[in-house]
């Protein structure tokens, strides 16, 4: 494969993956999320396109490095995904003034742009095989790739973080303990695992996403024909099955099953089909709008990203 062909696919990943960061954060309404009719008061809409275009050349990164693996010019050990985690927020944080955007989304879609580079320098793509590069992947995961991804967040600042009984975010120490204790990524995932979904699809190589959401929105998109309604009906679809842990770590878990609750409601009036879907669905996401954003299923927006990500590299198109 020559140098021109690498960069071609890298390049072409990069497009699949931020086309997935666009399509998520303009698919309207989401309930209790940004998206292009609704913004909070510090983030808007446009911070999240701006974060879009910050994002892609990290994925492409990413995927060159996968790339690289497949065909035996780097090792697992030198892929670093940590450290393409902490610069693609960075380069995030500097393309815009808003809050906390993107964080989960990037490290959901790094691994995949990094499998996706795997898959892709072998001329044969398949869901399968892409989720099985996913778990190489996140499996290899080092100490030095944990103290990037604990930079990342305390860059980007994101809320509802809560306490973790061990290596806590929050604590100055944790960075040198991880070191010390020579804690992979992986394993420190496998501790946030319990109460963050995003971690969780890490160490269960990502069932949210390839075993709920991307069926799920594939027969929407087939069944509704518009990529709006198929996105919506889908991020409604998981949060009514996997209560969002955002909402649960900053309300509580009672409130999140209430509102997982609703979206099943909604989803069973109809969603975007129906008249009294639609009123539903308004209703609900003027309900999950409170000033502190305590009822924001800021998870789920960021699964929902990884889904549409999966389904570009498989072939759709809006």
């Amino acid at each position: 494969m020559t140098d021109k062909m690498q960069v071609d696919i890298a390049q072409y990943i990069s497009e699949c993956l931020q086309l997935a960061v666009l399509l998520e954060v303009s698919s309207y309404p989401k309930p209790g999320n940004i998206h292009r009719t609704a913004d909070f008061k510090k983030t808007r809409y446009e911070h999240f396109l701006a974060s879009a275009v910050a994002v892609a050349p990290h994925f492409k990164l990413a995927a060159e490095r996968g790339m690289m693996l497949s065909t035996g010019k780097a090792g697992l050990d030198q892929i670093n995904i940590g450290e393409i985690i902490k610069d693609a927020v960075e380069n995030v944080d500097e393309w815009q003034h808003g809050e906390n955007t993107i964080l989960g989304t990037i490290i959901l879609l790094t691994p995949i742009a990094v499998a996706a580079g795997m898959t892709l320098a072998e001329n044969s793509f398949s869901i399968n095989k892409l989720r099985e590069k996913i778990r190489i992947i996140v499996e290899s995961t080092t100490p030095a790739d944990a103290v990037a991804v604990y930079d990342a967040i305390e860059i980007a600042k994101p809320g509802g973080l809560g306490k973790a009984p061990k290596l806590d975010v929050t604590d100055s120490a944790s960075k040198q303990k991880i070191l010390e204790e020579e804690v992979s990524l992986f394993d420190v995932f496998k501790i946030a695992s319990k109460y963050d979904s995003i971690t969780y699809e890490w160490i269960n190589n990502y069932p949210i996403t390839f075993d709920l959401g991307y069926p799920y929105l594939i027969q929407q998109l087939e069944k509704t024909k518009d990529v709006n309604t198929a996105t919506v009906h889908t991020f409604l679809k998981i949060l009514a099955e996997i209560p969002d842990t955002l909402i649960a770590r900053k309300a509580g878990l009672a409130k999140a099953k209430e509102v997982s609750a609703q979206a099943k409601q909604v989803l069973e009036m109809g969603g975007l089909t129906t008249q009294l879907g639609k009123d539903g669905l308004w209703k609900l996401d003027e309900k999950l709008r409170d000033a502190t954003h305590q009822l924001n299923p800021g998870t789920t927006a960021d699964i929902i990203a990884a889904v549409l990500g999966v389904s570009v590299l498989n072939g759709y198109r809006p």
